[in-house]
C-alpha cells in the first residue's frame, strides 16, 4: 500500500529525532515509532548526563582535546570542534525549554566528572535521571508543536529508492505493511548495541537503522567500533541495567572477589580511564571468575539512594542493597560509534537520506566515544539535520499524513533473535579474533535466510557490517580488540563499506568456514 505525505519523514523518538523535528518548525514533520513517545529509545534510558564545557576554568578547546584523546586516533577533529563548542549553547537551550538541569544554591549547574574527561562537565539531573528528564521537555514541546505529527505503531523496515535517491520508507504496522513517500527522509532510531545478548539497549535497539540504510546502499562508516560500557550491574536482566560512571566519577571502585582493587595495577587512571580500558579489564576478571563488582560503599554510602535513584532501584530488584553491599557489575554492548557514514549536516551517502543520533557516525567518537558525548551529540546533529533538511528540501502543504496499511506482517522469530545476539556476544564481543569472526559471519549468512521477516533481515545486515569491519581491521584500537592483532597501527584510517562489499566477505567467511 502506498502512502504519499509532503511531511518530512522521522524514523525514530529519542532525542536527536525530536530535537529535529522541532527545528525543522514551521515545516511540517511526520514522526513515527513503534513505541508511544518516551518508551522504547535509548535516550531515556542515558544515566550520566550531557558534556559541556560550563565550569569556571573550563572551555570547548579542552572538552575537545578530551574527545580526542579519547577516540584513539579516529575522531574528526572539525566535527567535535563544532560539536564542542555548540554544547554550552545547547544545554542554555534545554534550559529554557524547561529541562530540570541539577543547580547548586548559587544556580550554577552541578556537574559530574566522568572517566577521561579532565574536569567536572557533566550537566546532569536527579543524579542519574538525565536522559529520562531531557526526553520529557522534548516530548512536552513536540506535544504543543503544531507542525509535527506524530504517529506510533509503526515500524520502518527499508528505506525506499528511486533513481538512487531516498524517497521514502516502508513501514508495518499492526494493520498490515505499506509505503510512505516523502520529500525527504530522517533515520533517528537509534544504534546496534541490543545485537548483543549482554546489553543495555532497550530490546527494539537492534541495529535496524543500520542494516535499513546499508541494504538501500548507503555507505557505513567505523561499524566494528561498539562500546561496552564496563559497569552493567550483573544481575540477569536483559537488558542489563547500568551503574552510570558517575558513580566512578564520586570515587566508587572496582573490586575483584579476591577484594583486589585491579584498575591500579592496568592504567594510572584507575576507574577514569577510558570506557575501553575499563570495560576490557573487567571482562578479563570475569573470564578469570573472578567476579568484579563495584564498592559505592566509601566513596557514596548512604547519600546513593538520593544522589542515584536509578542504581538504587536496578539494584534493589535484584535483592541488593549498594548501600551496604558491593554491585556486581559486567562490561556489556552500551553503545555503537560506527553507524551510518554522514557529513557535517548529517547528510548520509545517499541523497535524500539524513541521520542523527547513534544510529550516524559523524566522526566524534573515533574508537572510544567519551562518556556523556552521546547525548550531546544527538542535540547538536538533531538540530543541524533540522536545519540542513529545512534548507534543502521544499515541502508543498502541511495536510496531516493518512497512511493506510494492508496484508500480512511476519514477527521474526524469538529462537533466530536469541541465535543472532549470542553470535555477537560470543564471537564480536570486548576481545574479537579471526577465527571467531569468520564462525560469526558463517553462521549470519545461515540465519540470512530469504523467508526473514524484514526486521530480522535489517538486524542480520547490521550485524553482518559490524562483524565484516571486525574482521577487516587487523589491529587493536580503542574499542576494537583483536586478540590476534593486539598491536595499533602508527596511523588510524576510518573504515567504510557498503552492504555488497559486506556480503562478499560473509561470502569467502562461508566457504573457508
Amino acid at each position: 500500500m502506498t502512502n504519499h505525505t509532503d511531511r518530512v519523514v522521522i524514523v525514530g523518538a529519542g532525542i536527536a529525532a525530536l530535537y529535529a523535528a522541532l527545528t525543522l518548525a514551521p515545516r511540517p514533520v511526520l514522526v513515527i515509532s513503534p513505541e508511544p513517545l518516551g518508551f522504547g529509545a535509548s535516550s531515556a534510558w542515558a544515566q550520566g548526563g550531557v558534556a559541556a564545557a560550563m565550569a569556571q576554568g573550563d572551555a570547548p578547546a579542552l572538552h575537545l582535546a578530551d574527545t580526542i584523546r579519547a577516540g584513539a586516533g579516529l575522531v574528526d577533529a572539525a566535527v567535535a570542534g563544532v560539536v564542542t563548542t555548540e554544547a554550552p549553547e545547547l544545554i542554555a537551550a534545554l534550559a529554557a525549554l524547561g529541562a530540570p538541569f541539577d543547580r547548586d544554591a548559587l544556580g550554577g549547574y552541578v556537574l559530574s566528572r566522568e572517566a577521561a574527561h579532565g574536569l567536572p562537565r557533566v550537566v546532569r539531573v536527579g543524579g542519574d535521571r538525565a536522559g529520562a528528564a531531557i526526553m520529557a521537555t522534548l516530548i512536552a514541546a513536540v506535544e504543543k508543536a503544531h507542525h509535527i505529527q506524530v504517529m506510533t505503531g509503526l515500524l520502518a523496515t527499508g528505506v525506499l529508492t528511486e533513481q538512487g535517491r531516498a524517497v521514502g520508507v516502508t513501514v508495518e504496522g499492526a494493520a498490515g505493511q505499506g509505503a510512505i513517500h516523502a520529500p525527504a527522509v530522517i533515520l533517528a532510531g537509534g544504534g546496534a548495541a541490543g545485537l548483543y545478548a549482554v546489553t543495555t539497549n532497550p530490546n527494539r535497539i537492534r541495529g535496524q537503522m543500520l542494516g535499513m540504510a546499508a541494504r538501500a546502499g548507503a555507505v557505513i562508516r567505523d561499524a566494528e567500533f561498539i562500546q561496552f560500557h564496563p559497569t552493567a550491574i550483573d544481575t540477569g536482566e536483559d537488558p542489563a541495567p547500568l551503574a552510570t560512571e558517575a558513580l566512578r566519577g564520586e570515587g566508587a571502585v572496582l573490586l575483584n572477589n579476591l577484594g583486589q582493587r585491579f584498575m591500579l595495577d592496568v592504567v594510572p587512571e584507575a576507574e577514569l580511564a577510558p570506557r575501553d580500558i575499563v570495560a576490557r579489564a573487567v571482562y578479563v576478571e570475569n573470564q578469570s571468575h573472578r567476579r568484579p563488582v563495584l564498592d559505592t560503599r566509601q566513596a557514596i554510602g548512604p547519600d546513593l539512594p538520593a544522589h542515584f535513584p536509578t542504581v538504587h532501584a536496578a539494584c534493589l530488584r535484584a535483592g541488593i542493597d549498594p548501600v551496604a553491599e558491593p554491585i556486581p557489575v559486567t562490561a556489556a554492548a552500551h553503545y555503537h560509534m560506527g553507524g551510518i557514514a554522514v557529513d557535517g549536516q548529517g547528510r548520509s551517502s545517499l541523497p535524500g537520506l539524513w541521520v542523527c543520533g547513534e544510529a550516524a557516525c559523524t566522526g566524534l567518537h573515533g574508537a572510544n566515544r567519551l562518556a556523556s558525548n552521546g547525548l550531546l551529540e544527538a542535540l547538536v546533529f538533531g538540530r543541524r539535520v533540522g536545519r540542513a533538511v529545512g534548507a534543502t528540501v521544499t515541502t508543498q502543504g502541511d495536510a496531516p499524513a493518512q497512511i493506510t496499511l494492508s496484508g500480512q506482517t511476519m514477527t521474526p522469530d524469538e529462537a533466530d533473535i536469541a541465535q543472532l545476539r549470542r553470535l555477537m556476544t560470543d564471537h564480536v564481543g570486548v576481545v574479537r579474533e579471526a577465527k571467531g569472526l569468520t564462525r560469526a559471519l558463517s553462521a549470519l549468512a545461515a540465519l540470512d535466510r530469504p523467508d526473514q521477516p524484514l526486521a530480522m533481515q535489517n538486524m542480520l545486515a547490521a550485524a553482518t557490517m559490524i562483524t565484516a569491519a571486525a574482521l577487516l581491521r587487523r589491529e587493536s584500537r580503542g574499542a576494537h580488540c583483536r586478540s590476534d592483532f593486539a598491536q595499533t597501527l602508527p596511523r588510524g584510517e576510518p573504515s567504510h563499506l557498503t552492504w555488497l562489499q559486506a556480503q562478499m566477505i560473509r561470502a569467502d567467511a562461508v566457504m573457508e568456514h
